[in-house]
């Protein structure tokens, strides 16, 4: 926060250190975007900074949201993204070989976006109404596991493997940190275990080929491993301080796939090295450790739950891509946020910071008012 006499209210309470980091961020990948196209604003740079712009502004005026409205409509928001999940299923727009979208004329909205907040939200909501004695009881755990697997199953026959991934992480560390007993949680990822040839037998074909190349990349370098292939050679290819700026090879000789979406981080790291790779790193764990400073000092526990859950999200957005990109994980499309091209991640991104903000704003008019 800045103090009034250099900024005027109501615009000082803000979290200012926050919102400027936050423009850091989307300002290194604004530039990763330029260079991606050959040193031209055109065709993803100039798009992307008016959507930040844009979604940033819906964020701060979030903030103004109080903690009461928010739980009003948390339930009702869970049905309507639930219903929208079902249209698509249904009747939604088929792109990429993914059926993800509903098409509304004047806008595509994808509807699993919202959910990756949603079901942090709706969570907090179900454990801050459950009574406290109630919490190591089933009552605790069959409600929320019916809230997570019925977007999570709709969201995967998508099919949206990535983002089916991170609702299930999102809601199972929400319940985690509501205070489930520890077995669930083992028995849970024992289930998982025994299912997982179930699962991949009923993967598409694509799906399966991801699996076994995240296994073994080199065994079709030129095929389905080529992403993964061409990605570390960009990244160890920057050195400790990269080729320089608008000096990236694979990228701009068109070696590297998806440089300006999924594999947006190899193609920063070529040009600007380990050096970039970690200064960004370090920006993002600047954010998630306000997210959870919000959370630690919350007044409620519906804010602490959604404050830890939405600062997790953010978190899990970042490991993922990141793990993704130096082949520790398999490619499930999951970009980084700020950085790759495109408004669905950066829409869910700004909602979760704009209610972060909301509940930060709502810690301190609760501790002047005390």
């Amino acid at each position: 926060m800045i103090s009034s006499a250099i900024i005027p209210q109501p615009l000082a309470k803000l979290p200012w250190r926050l919102i400027f980091l936050v423009a850091g961020i989307a300002g290194l990948g604004l530039i990763t975007l330029y260079s991606a196209a050959g040193g031209s604003m055109q065709p993803w740079a100039a798009k992307q900074g008016v959507t930040i712009l844009a979604f940033l502004t819906m964020a701060i005026g979030m903030s103004w949201i109080k903690e009461d409205t928010i739980k009003r409509l948390v339930f009702p928001g869970y049905a309507a993204i639930i219903v929208m999940l079902i249209a698509v299923d249904a009747m939604g727009f088929v792109g990429k070989g993914a059926q993800r979208w509903l098409d509304l004329g004047f806008i595509r909205l994808q509807p699993s976006e919202f959910m990756k907040p949603g079901i942090v939200l709706v969570l907090a909501r179900f454990y801050d109404l459950l009574p406290p004695g109630a919490i190591r009881s089933w009552r605790a755990v069959w409600p929320a596991a019916l809230m997570i697997g019925i977007p999570w199953f709709l969201i995967l026959v998508q099919p949206d493997l990535g983002t089916a991934t991170m609702v299930l992480l999102s809601g199972l560390t929400v319940m985690f940190l509501a205070g489930l007993p520890m077995w669930i949680f083992l028995g849970g990822a024992g289930l998982v275990a025994a299912a997982l040839p179930i699962v991949y037998s009923m993967m598409h074909d694509y799906q399966r080929k991801r699996v076994l190349i995240f296994l073994d990349p080199e065994s079709d370098p030129l095929g389905a491993g080529y992403h993964i292939t061409q990605s570390k050679i960009a990244i160890g290819s920057g050195g400790v301080w990269g080729k320089g700026y608008l000096q990236g090879s694979q990228s701009h000789l068109d070696y590297l796939p998806e440089g300006h979406t999924d594999f947006v981080f190899a193609a920063m790291v070529e040009e600007w090295g380990l050096f970039g790779g970690v200064l960004l790193i370090l920006a993002f764990a600047m954010v998630v450790r306000w997210g959870m400073n919000v959370a630690s000092k919350g007044k409620t526990r519906f804010a602490q739950l959604t404050a830890a859950g939405l600062t997790v999200t953010i978190f899990f957005y970042v490991t993922i891509n990141l793990m993704m990109v130096m082949g520790l994980a398999p490619v499930v499309g999951v970009p980084l946020p700020l950085v790759s091209w495109g408004g669905s991640a950066v829409l869910t991104i700004m909602i979760c910071l704009g209610l972060l903000m909301s509940l930060e704003r709502q810690q301190r008019t609760k501790s002047t008012l005390s």
